[in-house]
């Protein structure tokens, strides 16, 4: 089974969300929308009919969206067949999170690295198309 695909996303905490979107947008041209998030757009290399999007986003620190990690960023990696992926890492004796959330826009799940890193994966729904 291919386990990822891609970065789905990076998510940061801080302890501002509208400053640190004002300081990326002003210094570094990142179209931040209300929230905190951006995202770029991609055509894939073996479907480039296919349109991808790779999500950047700033957190608020206690939104407690990262626990149980303690780390100040995640990553979001984009998969294919999230469920069953997650049921092979846990016979792999992968640290999984026993919760799948759907959305619109895909299914996420999250696993636990050795270092207590939380790690996302994201199961995109094909032709989602994400607001410019």
């Amino acid at each position: 089974m291919k386990k990822v695909t891609g970065i789905g996303g990076i998510f940061f905490l801080t302890s501002d969300v509208d400053k640190m979107s004002a300081w990326y947008k002003k210094h570094l041209g990142i179209n931040v929308k209300p929230g905190g998030y951006s995202s770029f757009e991609w055509q894939g290399k073996d479907n480039p009919g296919e349109t991808g999007y790779t999500v950047w986003s700033l957190m608020d620190e206690n939104s407690g969206y990262f626990n149980p990690s303690t780390e100040r960023f995640m990553v979001n990696y984009r998969v294919e067949n999230l469920e069953e992926l997650l049921k092979q890492l846990k016979d792999e004796g992968v640290e999984v999170i026993d919760k799948i959330e759907k959305f619109e826009y895909g299914k996420f799940g999250w696993i636990i690295d050795p270092e207590g890193r939380k790690i996302e994966l994201w199961e995109p729904v094909k032709g989602y198309k994400f607001e410019d």
